[in-house]
């Protein structure tokens, strides 16, 4: 029978990758947390209808990107493009925006792109979400935070803060309107992406990666000039709170985002350090989305960053998070000295829950035994046979040069088991 592979772009992260995931995942929620965001666990799977409501039927995500299938019933199902949608679904259902609310979660999302580095069909992202809060400071907490993480984990020489105010919608309908009288001039210079994107999604031509299309953009015209007192006036206190907070940023007027929800504020944490995909972070305000899906209208200001661009990120900048290596390994020949190793091990982890304890499983001999011992890294092993059933003793065995300046091999009682083991690994 022919082997089975992973899905293309559904990629495995295995044991010696994890360690970095999880430093990440640890220093992220220990930020959150001190900034008092709660977490909540979100479904994977959602009505594909919630996407269409809340992203945009003519996105590139919903026409193109989405995992969507009927399931039994006929309904139509998709597996998460990105977690906003979610996430103000569930605020709505379950009632809990009476007060403002700051929230985030983690898990896979799915995209059907093309593959390459940094950018996979089932990625994972953290997001944060805010709600009840309709003035700049919170876009400036959630900008702030992240600035605070990338320093816990080493990056912020690594990153650009990117903002820019997109307005409401009617600026954005008067805009797109002028930028789409403007480039029809221009259609045929215009790349094949923007060609096609000109009636079904403008805004989106100013992402264009062609330097003839920018060039075009250049000369036309810009969404500054079509923006309300209201949001001139919010961008103006963004940046005046952030320049009191020390966070550096560029303003960037052709940041648009490519998710229909936004309004106002909008910003990206981008890197030049993992090739084309440059963006490890970014969000907005999107003050009319909880509305939208059917609840009462509630401002609303998040973000989103790509764990797999922070692993990348931080495997680029040689941080390297300890691996789950072993404390101590148990050596057990026969069956009575496997009774006893079993009893005695469990009680050396209900008094010392830290210290990671590899038991070999399987039988064979002392010297096979003693041979994984040293594999698995482990500093001391606990070595049970014959002699030590017989004495109901241990033989503690330093496994490191080092080690055996304190302790090179020992037999002791079992009651002695915990003291000597202690001083056996202490530092």
């Amino acid at each position: 029978m022919s082997e089975i592979a992973a899905i293309r772009g559904m990629s495995d992260i295995l044991p010696d990758e994890t360690p970095r995931w999880q430093f990440l995942e640890r220093t992220v929620a220990s930020v959150l947390a001190a900034y008092g965001y709660g977490e909540i666990r979100l479904p994977v799977v959602e009505k594909t209808a919630l996407f269409k409501r809340s992203i945009g039927e003519v996105t590139d995500i919903v026409e193109k990107e989405m995992y969507t299938f009927d399931d039994r019933n006929g309904d139509s199902m998709a597996l998460r493009p990105e977690g906003t949608a979610g996430c103000v679904r569930a605020a709505i259902q379950q009632g809990i925006l009476n007060t403002p609310r700051r929230l985030w979660y983690t898990g896979p999302m799915f995209r059907y792109e093309r593959p390459q580095k940094g950018r996979q069909r089932q990625f994972h992202q953290t997001g944060v979400e805010s709600f009840g809060v309709a003035t700049p400071d919170m876009d400036a907490e959630l900008i702030v935070l992240c600035a605070r993480l990338w320093r816990r984990l080493g990056l912020t020489d690594c990153v650009e803060l990117q903002i820019n105010s997109i307005g409401n919608a009617e600026a954005r309908k008067a805009y797109r309107d002028a930028l789409v009288d403007y480039l029809q001039g221009h259609l045929d210079a215009l790349d094949e992406d923007s060609q096609r994107r000109l009636h079904s999604n403008p805004l989106r031509i100013l992402d264009s990666k062609s330097p003839q299309t920018q060039a075009i953009l250049d000369g036309g015209p810009t969404l500054t000039d079509f923006l309300d007192e209201e949001a001139n006036t919010d961008f103006a206190r963004l940046c005046e709170l952030l320049d009191a907070a020390g966070v550096a940023y560029v303003v960037n007027r052709r940041l648009v985002r490519g998710l229909d929800y936004y309004n106002k504020t909008v910003f990206e944490w981008v890197t030049d350090r993992l090739g084309a995909q440059g963006t490890v972070c970014a969000g907005g305000r999107y003050d009319g989305l909880v509305k939208q899906l059917g609840g009462k209208p509630t401002p609303a200001v998040g973000f989103a960053m790509g764990m797999e661009r922070l692993v990348l990120l931080l495997a680029e900048q040689g941080v390297v998070a300890d691996a789950a290596t072993v404390d101590v390994y148990v050596v057990a020949v026969g069956s009575d000295a496997e009774l006893m190793a079993l009893v005695s091990t469990e009680r050396v982890r209900e008094e010392n829950p830290r210290l990671r304890i590899m038991q070999h499983a399987g039988g064979g001999s002392f010297k096979s035994q003693m041979k994984k011992a040293d594999k698995s890294g482990a500093r001391v092993a606990l070595i049970w046979g014959e002699d030590e059933v017989a004495a109901h003793a241990v033989t503690i065995k330093s496994l490191r040069e080092g080690d055996g300046e304190r302790l090179e091999q020992s037999t002791v009682p079992l009651g002695e088991l915990d003291s000597t083991l202690c001083a056996a690994l202490a530092p």
